[in-house]
């Protein structure tokens, strides 16, 4: 089915294609690439709470979002629950491993209603030999990913969990960042849990820290959302300083 008359019910042609040449995999793609690339997606629509891909199953597809966000976890040995990362607007989520044909290592979750574009690897690696440029960003984004995960491993190994704490809530203003009248929102909801789960900590302990932070007018937490009220100082904590 053509992408165009499944999601433009929802999105204008130009507005899909705006999102999608966010993707890492399309920078500095020459347009005619682009569309070609974008025209050979395969479109899905994703409930909140279901999943693009369950760590474990063969990766045989990626994805680019069109709407909405989503999360990818990942179950320890142990059978605890860690939130590697969060995906917005023209993010790719399973890119790496489809292009390596491994197993997912992780899963996707939607946390709020999505629409995306898919490609199977068949038809990437086509893609790929048409158009080098994209096969070099392929290999670019294995790079850059591997280096963000050596950098929260070191993370977790050398910093005081009220560091990682704000480094989190950093990064993600950095994604989802939303100017307001109190400072920036996150705009995404982000449960206590939830930043237990991506800091390596325990739920008590992100309570305290937020709790001290909000009292002190760092931050204001509503509804599972958090605006953070003094930017400049969770730079410093962040820091170490």
């Amino acid at each position: 089915m053509n992408i165009w008359g499944c999601i433009e019910c929802n999105m204008r042609k130009q507005e899909i294609y705006d999102i999608a040449i966010r993707c890492p995999l399309l920078h500095n793609v020459e347009p005619e690439g682009c569309q070609d690339f974008i025209d050979n997606g395969r479109p899905h629509h994703v409930l909140q709470n279901s999943y693009f891909f369950h760590q474990g199953e063969p990766a045989t597809r990626f994805y680019i979002l069109l709407s909405g966000q989503a999360r990818l976890t990942q179950v320890n040995v142990d059978g605890n629950q860690v939130i590697l990362y969060h995906f917005g607007l023209g993010d790719g989520l399973g890119i790496i491993v489809a292009l390596s044909n491994m197993n997912y290592p992780a899963s996707a979750q939607a946390i709020e209603n999505c629409q995306a574009l898919s490609w199977d690897n068949e038809t990437t690696q086509r893609l790929m030999l048409q158009y080098p440029k994209i096969a070099f960003n392929g290999m670019k984004l294995i790079a850059n990913r591997f280096s963000w995960l050596q950098d929260r491993y070191q993370e977790m190994a050398t910093q005081r969990v009220e560091q990682r704490i704000a480094q989190t809530l950093l990064r993600l203003t950095r994604q989802f960042g939303k100017r307001v009248d109190e400072g920036i929102l996150i705009d995404m909801p982000l449960s206590r849990q939830d930043l237990a789960e991506m800091t390596g900590t325990n739920i008590y302990n992100v309570s305290r820290i937020l709790s001290k932070w909000e009292q002190n007018e760092l931050i204001l937490s509503q509804h599972k959302r958090i605006t953070l009220c003094n930017s400049h100082a969770l730079v410093l904590i962040a820091e170490g300083r």
